[in-house]
């Protein structure tokens, strides 16, 4: 582990390589699973304010779990709030495009300008996962490699993205440019 501004960051999330390829696995990190994507406190309030505005990029069945069960639920095994689930199985803000590739609706109506939330930051972090104990102050980056993402990790490999890099956006989105800055300055130091 590698400490970056008091959060401690595996070192995967510097050597592993990593780019989606939703060609190959179509989305199915939003349907596979046990439990929704992690929420943050301030978008479980997001997602109740942008509920009308999403509903018309959810499917059928999604919009109905969230009328049934709100826009998250919690979880105790993350011991946090997180997105409802289809049945157990899909995240009720997924679609599918006309190929087949699953989507988030959430993303879809960011990126038509209809609202300003991008996704939830668990996801946009994806495949690095955020852990916070409040308790004790802590925090960490770890990578997470999940065998519906071997595609992935191939074309990482293939085109030599490291997962930090990746997920630029979402890492300064989370913590800001100098958060990131110190990242590529430690990753020329261990590489």
């Amino acid at each position: 582990m590698i400490l970056v501004d008091q959060i401690l960051v595996s070192e995967d999330v510097f050597q592993k390589k990593f780019i989606c390829d939703l060609s190959a696995c179509k989305g199915a990190c939003c349907w596979e699973g046990d439990w929704g994507a992690p929420l943050e406190r301030e978008e479980v309030e997001t997602l109740r304010k942008i509920r009308e505005l999403l509903r018309p990029y959810l499917t059928k069945a999604g919009n109905e779990v969230i009328d049934k069960q709100g826009t998250h639920v919690y979880y105790e095994e993350i011991k946090g709030d997180g997105t409802p689930l289809i049945e157990g199985a899909a995240c009720v803000y997924l679609t599918f495009d006309e190929n087949g590739i699953g989507k988030c609706g959430i993303e879809q109506a960011y990126s038509e300008g209809i609202i300003s939330f991008h996704k939830p930051v668990s996801c946009h972090l994806y495949p690095i996962r955020h852990s916070k104990i409040e308790a004790v102050d802590f925090e960490a980056l770890n990578y997470e490699n999940w065998e519906i993402c071997s595609a992935a990790c191939s074309l990482g490999e293939i085109n030599q993205m490291p997962v930090f890099r990746f997920v630029k956006d979402a890492l300064i989105r989370k913590f800001g440019e100098a958060f990131y800055h110190q990242m590529e300055e430690i990753s020329r130091d261990i590489t």
